[in-house]
């Protein structure tokens, strides 16, 4: 996100059961541990942003959350400059799953200094599948270069978009080490374990402050 233009959020593809659009991963005294929003289902497949968080059935899921934040967190380093925004982010009714992802993407971005617009994919009104759509995307705003990540290469790297004016480049990411808690470092956490534990900052590979 820091190294595009403009960043699109693919709110209107379909959800996917497992993944990381309802869940992600932090670190605690135990282990890592996977925190989900549960979400209703509606036997039929869904686009993500009309997915609806199931708060009949988990209704205690917020607080869950945010106890496990403050648990395993609260004596990381910067956990008091930023612990108010999750906090308040739990204490809030959230319907539909898109809205509270917004929230904490918009949240993440302010304290990463990440200051990009963000387009909504179902406003763009482009239609298609897999590459035809991201393609369209670009289209619709006026991008000739696609940066992907590597997970894209199976169905992005040989579909003709430069031929068509789009350059799509593969993001060679390399994930830094930082400060943690609980042991050993373990990779590919929660965002909000970088914030947390490295308040933002940039690291290297091998742990040097940026």
């Amino acid at each position: 996100m820091a190294q595009c233009d403009v960043f699109v959020i693919e709110d209107n593809v379909q959800f996917e059961i497992q993944g990381f659009q309802n869940r992600n991963r932090v670190k605690t005294f135990d282990g890592v541990k996977w925190l989900t929003v549960p979400v209703e289902h509606a036997g039929k497949p869904q686009a993500i942003n009309e997915v609806k968080i199931a708060n009949g059935a988990e209704p205690k899921w917020a607080e869950r959350h945010w106890l496990t934040l403050k648990y395993n967190y609260s004596k990381a380093m910067f956990w008091e400059e930023y612990k108010g925004f999750f906090e308040e982010t739990y204490s809030q009714r959230w319907t539909m799953l898109v809205d509270l992802n917004m929230h904490i993407i918009r949240g993440l971005m302010k304290f990463l200094r990440i200051e990009k617009p963000l387009v909504m994919a179902s406003s763009l009104n482009v239609s298609g599948k897999k590459s035809g759509l991201v393609f369209a995307q670009c289209k619709a705003v006026g991008a000739n270069v696609l940066l992907a990540g590597t997970g894209a290469k199976e169905y992005l790297g040989d579909q003709g978009f430069e031929r068509d004016g789009v350059k799509v480049v593969f993001q060679d990411f390399k994930h830094p080490v930082y400060p943690q808690l609980h042991g050993a470092f373990v990779p590919s956490l929660s965002a909000v374990d970088y914030l947390f534990c490295a308040g933002g900052k940039m690291w290297t590979r091998t742990g040097t402050n940026l």
